[in-house]
């Protein structure tokens, strides 16, 4: 029996559920492992923490989109690479992408989150960019957030964030100690094929990096589309049954005042026939009061 695949294969599930359903799923699964006797097991899954709400919209992000991953932690390799080598050009142009790069996966990982019912403030929203930007930053880091595991957010490194526009002068290679076998110099030909092909991967890996970037913008767009498009649907369905109401209610107001105006009809004819049959019973009253004898009774 593998007790760390087991725990994995726990681990993996629990932090892809909700935060609200994470400590219930997570006190019931090391119940699972006690009672089949697997009490180390059962120890390291009791110890798993339940992720914040950033981290949790920091483990869907790597859940649901593994190909805008993938590109992201590229990203992060060619921001170390230029770091390292204090390439100022390469440094600029790649801190202008990691800021796009960066804002869209972070709305990226809120819309995602929000999808299943977890509402991320501004606050969290800040924490999942702080998380992004560490995993740029830290190779350490990049692991944690790409396992889908985070308990809480990370981190970056002091001054990542503001990585400079330009680099400092390099410094000058040291002298070679005396007997030292020298390395051949490459030729200026193989040098310039080498820089060619470092500069065609890395204009791959950042149009790469671009092209998520704005597939992530699209897809934001598109359900935005579609939200918008089922509102107009519900509204437009709301207004036709609103005027199918109406269209009843006038049929039934037309119906009412005809039927109010034959009522008054009837009511006007009734006291036209009450009148002419009170006149006439009072006249039979008067002649009869009028005829011999009628005093006798």
């Amino acid at each position: 029996m593998d007790v760390d695949a087991d725990v994995d294969a726990v681990a993996d599930e629990l932090y892809g559920l909700v935060p609200g359903r994470f400590t219930q799923a997570r006190d019931e699964r090391a119940a699972g492992a006690r009672k089949a006797g697997q009490a180390q097991a059962a120890r390291a899954i009791a110890g798993l923490r339940r992720p914040t709400r950033a981290a949790f919209a920091s483990n869907l992000l790597v859940r649901r989109r593994p190909t805008e991953v993938a590109a992201f932690l590229e990203l992060g390799e060619a921001l170390r690479r230029a770091h390292r080598s204090l390439d100022g050009t390469q440094l600029k142009d790649l801190s202008h992408r990691r800021h796009v790069v960066v804002a869209a996966l972070a709305r990226t990982a809120r819309q995602l989150a929000e999808e299943e019912g977890q509402a991320v403030g501004d606050s969290a929203a800040h924490e999942v960019e702080q998380t992004l930007h560490a995993a740029l930053a830290d190779p350490d880091a990049a692991a944690q957030w790409s396992s889908g595991r985070l308990t809480t957010a990370l981190t970056p490194p002091v001054g990542f964030a503001e990585l400079s526009a330009t680099a400092p002068e390099r410094p000058r290679p040291a002298v070679a100690r005396a007997g030292a076998a020298a390395k051949p110099k490459p030729s200026r030909e193989a040098e310039q094929r080498r820089a060619r092909y470092e500069q065609a991967r890395r204009k791959a890996a950042e149009t790469g990096v671009e092209a998520t970037a704005r597939e992530a913008e699209l897809r934001g767009a598109e359900q935005e589309q579609r939200e918008h498009d089922q509102a107009l649907g519900e509204a437009d369905a709301r207004v036709a049954e609103l005027e199918r109401q109406l269209r009843e209610a006038r049929t039934g107001q037309d119906e009412a005042r005809r039927a109010l105006a034959e009522a008054t009809d009837r009511v006007r004819a009734a006291a036209r026939a009450a009148g002419a049959a009170r006149r006439k019973a009072d006249a039979a009253a008067d002649r009869l009061a009028e005829l011999p004898g009628a005093q006798e009774q």
